[in-house]
């Protein structure tokens, strides 16, 4: 009984030891892990931004219409790259607004016919004047005299087709003229880009 009291005594001292924790330095058969993290994050960010000079800018220049008596319109435009800028600006002549100052001035001197003659220089009034059965003046000319006159001369009507080029008219000309000279701006800055 002795024995078996000694081995009870060993295995309850064995399971106290093994319950109290693992000492790898007296026990062959423990792993002992020890971890420990120390972590330190120090972050300064500095910025600081400075503005010299504001960014270039064409600057399209200002055509004042405020004389009203003025038959101009004023057209002006600008164009900025990183490189280079160009503006540019010009007044265009309105004709029809000429044509009807014109007319207005002679019709309150009382020179009812030759306002009308000044209106018919229009290719539409022209017209509208021939299908309303009262054609335009010509050459002194009213009335039937005048249609007569205008048939036997169809070189001299508004806006007729005459010469090499009868597809294109003054108007047409000037419009392609205008356009082609935009396009070739446009171009040019699209190759300094």
């Amino acid at each position: 009984m002795k024995i078996l009291f000694t081995v009870l005594l060993f295995l309850l001292v064995s399971s106290v030891a093994y319950a109290e924790g693992c000492d790898s330095s007296t026990n062959a058969n423990c792993i002992e892990t020890n971890s420990t993290t120390n972590s330190n994050v120090n972050s300064t960010m500095s910025s600081e931004t400075t503005v010299k000079s504001p960014p270039p800018s064409a600057m399209s220049p200002t055509i004042n219409n405020s004389n009203s008596d003025l038959c101009t319109v004023g057209v002006a435009g600008a164009v900025q790259t990183q490189i280079l800028g160009i503006s540019a600006g010009a007044t265009v002549r309105d004709m029809n607004c000429e044509r009807l100052k014109n007319a207005k001035v002679l019709y309150d001197m009382g020179m009812k016919v030759a306002a009308v003659s000044v209106m018919c220089q229009d290719k539409r009034i022209f017209q509208s004047m021939m299908n309303a059965g009262t054609p335009c003046p010509f050459d002194g000319l009213v009335g039937s005299p005048a249609k007569e006159a205008w048939k036997n001369n169809p070189h001299l009507v508004p806006g007729a087709k005459t010469g090499k080029n009868k597809e294109w008219s003054d108007e047409d000309k000037n419009t392609a003229k205008g356009a082609a000279g935009v396009g070739g701006l446009l171009a040019l800055l699209l190759l300094l880009i």
